[in-house]
């Protein structure tokens, strides 16, 4: 941890930087299994949806 002092004795102190690394980019079954949940989840905004319509 990296820490400072002003002069009046406050210490302030800094949190350790975590190390940066680049994200990978998503294998082909990955990518399907993505749109499989996207679709679901579109199923089941327009159900929602259509049920409040239905009720209001």
């Amino acid at each position: 941890m990296y820490t400072t002092t002003n002069e009046d004795g406050i210490f302030n102190n800094y949190a350790a930087e975590p190390k940066m690394y680049y994200a990978e980019y998503p294998a082909i079954w990955e990518q399907r299994k993505y749109v499989l949940q996207g679709l679901f989840t579109t199923l089941i905004v327009t159900a929602l949806v259509l049920v409040g319509f239905s009720v209001s």
